[in-house]
């Protein structure tokens, strides 16, 4: 399995995952139960998770498509270009969803206004989700007609073959990415090590525990940099990031996810004010700790190996 089956496997989640997410959160709004407003955020941020392979494999799906006579290529290029706004959208939701959840044990007036804020970010993803799906569904299905009522302008540049060209025509543009990509990084991996290393029992004496859950939005910050830098090499050269072990970092990253919402609903940082950390939280911050360093390693270790696996 490539990462073009795993597109053709994923493509479902940003919308019909995105979409029960969307209903239990207005079901939980309405019925103001909060247990049910805490899954809508948890699916959120998995589905933004989950839309990070999802997007990345279309890559790989578009090279395995593009010389075959009966595919249009224009068509797959406004497909790439819907999935990316919609993706941008995506993230916006899943940032404001983690929020959510991280100051669920704080309440505050902003607490409210992130509230509206997810639902709105989310019935707009939604929307621009479900219009990618539909140019999507129309590349391999002509017997629908769907091709003919899409708008496409083969002589014109599409919003993502746009942004490829302002990042390589434009001298600065690339090597300010990567200032900001390293910055990103820095603060990812600083926050991640302190974090898991405090769980594992270093530092016991000099960092309280109540004081790492303030680190957490400086490590989801540097996350941030490194996505919207990621996303802007990749839409810049998307021929550079084809193959499985580009895939690899991209599931090593949201595999990193995964366990960061695992140490969130735990409550793992409060539950070490009343004592030593239990053999699951120890467990979860050395994992953490190698599944970030291995994002690491990729990342170094992709102009050499990038399109080889």
């Amino acid at each position: 399995m490539n990462p073009a089956h795993m597109h053709l496997l994923l493509n479902h989640v940003p919308t019909i995952g995105f979409a029960i997410g969307l209903v239990i959160f207005v079901a939980a709004l309405l019925l103001k139960r909060s247990h049910l407003r805490r899954a809508g955020l948890v699916i959120f941020f998995l589905a933004a998770a989950i839309t990070i392979t999802t997007y990345v494999s279309g890559n790989d799906a578009r090279e395995a498509l593009k010389e075959s006579p009966d595919i249009s290529d224009p068509l797959m290029q406004a497909h790439e270009s819907a999935a990316l706004v919609a993706f941008a959208f995506m993230q916006i939701t899943g940032f404001f969803s983690w929020v959510g959840l991280w100051i669920w044990n704080r309440p505050s007036r902003f607490g409210r206004w992130n509230m509206g804020l997810v639902f709105a970010f989310a019935a707009v993803t939604f929307v621009l989700m479900a219009r990618a799906g539909y140019m999507g569904g129309a590349i391999r299905h002509p017997e629908t007609g769907s091709a003919e009522t899409i708008p496409i302008d083969p002589s014109a540049p599409t919003l993502a073959r746009s942004w490829g060209m302002f990042t390589q025509d434009y001298s600065w543009v690339w090597p300010a990415c990567e200032t900001l990509h390293f910055v990103g990084l820095c603060l990812l991996l600083g926050v991640v090590l302190v974090v898991n290393l405090r769980l594992l029992g270093v530092g016991k004496t000099l960092l309280p525990v109540a004081t790492l859950s303030q680190l957490l939005p400086l490590g989801m910050l540097g996350f941030g940099l490194n996505m919207v830098t990621g996303m802007m090499f990749f839409v810049a050269t998307p021929e550079q990031y084809t193959g499985s072990f580009f895939f690899f970092k991209m599931v090593l990253i949201v595999v990193g996810a995964l366990n960061l919402l695992c140490v969130m609903l735990g409550k793992t940082l409060e539950i070490m004010e009343d004592g030593p950390a239990g053999i699951w939280t120890r467990f979860l911050a050395a994992t953490s700790i190698v599944i970030w360093m291995a994002v690491v390693f990729c990342g170094h270790m992709l102009p050499w190996l990038g399109n080889s696996f």
